[in-house]
């Protein structure tokens, strides 16, 4: 099994005008392992098909995790950033089903490594 050490995104719902709500993003470290790496490559009616992977990814959550699992977007693994599609809940882990490449907010803040 392989090891996984990387960044998951969180997404804060803030006001940034009267009426006007954005996602904000704050990426916090975890440690955890590969459970399944696989990838799939779909094609599309553009010029270039979609890459897309149905990994598992296991990490060990802190409390911030399992209090905000819901607000996970994305995790980056192998210098890109997939989308979170699936969280369950496996005391003391969290196992984590990534999607096709994230394309939403940037990161706001890095925090401290878990």
């Amino acid at each position: 099994m392989a090891k996984f050490y990387g960044p998951v995104g969180y997404a804060d719902t803030v006001e940034t005008a009267p009426g006007v709500h954005e996602e904000k993003i704050t990426e916090r470290m975890y440690s955890g392992d590969l459970l399944r790496n696989t990838g799939l490559i779909q094609s599309a009616e553009t010029l270039n098909d979609n890459i897309n992977v149905a990994n598992e990814i296991s990490i060990v959550a802190d409390p911030f995790a399992y209090q905000n699992f819901y607000r996970m977007r994305y995790v980056g693994f192998m210098g890109t950033k997939w989308k979170v599609t699936k969280v369950e809940v496996q005391y003391p882990r969290l196992i984590l089903t990534i999607g096709g490449v994230y394309n939403g907010k940037k990161t706001r803040t890095s925090q401290k490594s878990v």
